[in-house]
């Protein structure tokens, strides 16, 4: 009797277990693979941090990030499905095996300011990670010495289905995300958001101060500039930084300045107050960006001019490069200096497009999504593009779920009727 007790609380510990670390990789590999440049950037600033940023081609880490979130979620859905026991829980051990000394190290030293664990969906600190990832170790040893204990919802016959259709969704995902945009925004600058009101500080809050710092060359030398000593002409424009001075509240917006390059002028106010239709072109680094739709961003250029709404181009490339894509381009539209990794915040796509109207963002595009002149027949304020795009993260998770849920019910549905009959011929016979 005793001994059988001890095996029920075995039993339940191991699957509690086994549930906690499905959930986690579930949500964590979900999250990073609808967002796959996002987890490339994350990845991008370890390797920055850890000086080994030169050591790789740039498709390497985004190849790695997508791998990662992939298998992050295929272990998940494994552990919750009971499937591939043996692989499911190994994978298991050994992500946490190697995050949860890598998430000490940050928290010691603190290199990133988080560990990116959860995308954009939910940050932790550093010791949050560490913590958390302490936890789910303990989880995955119990899970990987006991997985014979892990009760299984599919037959072995019925499995290799699963992990075919898990490996494919989650790939799909995160090839879809790459080539348009994320599914779900879970940054600040989603659709419907008014930048302006974002920026704001509550009365009594003490705000953070910020700065924007220049870095310009002149004879091979580099240095750093303020808007107040910004140099004369016979410096080249280098890159822009943002730099927090002084920790106050920090508004969930709180690095947008777009510094015109023509003038040097701060432009944000009066763009972000403009009550008429702005295109906002976000290319952070032009020598980066995708060339093959310049006919349609001037197209839609022309269009702008043609109805008198506004056209900025913004980037954190120097000047030369800027140089090169106009002559590359054609490209007549203005350029403004804003901060590299804001750019890289405000959409995932190089080039992306912004449409903005009183400070209010109604529409983003990737660059294979970008509006042509059969869509732009007309005015915006009578065009369905000019109205803000109705977006609701639930409905899209829901509508994202059913594509994965509703087929493997399907095949559970299946294997549950084989089981059932075959009990029923095993009486019958």
């Amino acid at each position: 009797m005793e001994t059988e007790k001890k095996h029920i609380i075995k039993l339940v510990w191991v699957n509690a277990c086994r549930f906690l670390l499905a959930a986690l990789f579930i949500f964590s590999g979900f999250v990073k693979a609808v967002d796959p440049l996002g987890s490339f950037y994350k990845i991008q600033d370890y390797l920055t941090a850890f000086g080994m940023i030169s050591w790789f081609p740039t498709y390497l880490p985004l190849l790695f990030a997508i791998i990662l979130s992939s298998a992050e979620f295929c272990v998940g859905v494994f552990l919750f499905f009971g499937v591939r026991r043996k692989v499911a829980s190994t994978l298991a051990l050994f992500l946490m095996g190697v995050m949860t000394p890598l998430t000490l190290y940050l928290a010691l030293a603190n290199p990133v300011s988080d560990c990116g664990c959860f995308g954009d969906a939910w940050v932790l600190t550093n010791w949050q990670t560490f913590g958390k990832n302490i936890i789910l170790l303990i989880a995955a040893v119990t899970v990987f010495k006991e997985r014979k204990l892990i009760i299984r919802f599919i037959t072995l016959k019925m499995e290799w289905m699963v992990s075919l259709y898990t490996i494919l969704f989650v790939f799909a995902l995160s090839f879809y995300c790459l080539e348009y945009l994320p599914v779900l925004d879970f940054r600040p600058y989603k659709i419907g958001v008014n930048i302006k009101a974002g920026m704001e500080i509550p009365e009594g809050a003490k705000p953070s101060v910020f700065e924007s710092r220049f870095v310009l060359e002149k004879d091979g030398r580099q240095q750093e500039f303020t808007l107040d000593n910004y140099p004369d002409s016979t410096w080249t424009f280098v890159e822009t930084r943002t730099v927090l001075k002084e920790k106050g509240y920090e508004p969930p917006i709180h690095d947008f300045s777009m510094i015109s390059l023509s003038t040097g002028e701060d432009i944000t106010d009066s763009v972000l107050t403009d009550k008429g239709y702005t295109f906002l072109l976000v290319a952070h680094r032009t020598e980066e960006a995708d060339d093959s739709n310049i006919d349609l961003i001037n197209e839609i250029y022309d269009y702008s001019i043609e109805h008198g709404y506004g056209f900025y181009a913004l980037t954190s490339s120097p000047d030369e490069e800027i140089e090169a894509w106009r002559d590359r381009t054609g490209a007549e539209y203005p350029f403004c200096q804003m901060d590299d990794i804001t750019l890289k915040t405000i959409i995932r796509s190089n080039p992306g497009l912004l449409l903005i109207k009183d400070g209010t963002i109604l529409n983003k595009w990737s660059d294979s999504q970008f509006p042509d002149e059969y869509v732009l027949n007309d005015s915006l304020d009578k065009l369905e593009l000019g109205q803000q795009k109705q977006e609701n993260n639930l409905h899209t998770i829901g509508y994202v779920l059913l594509w994965f849920i509703v087929p493997l019910m399907l095949v559970l549905g299946v294997d549950i009727l084989v089981i059932k009959r075959r009990e029923k011929k095993n009486k019958s016979d």
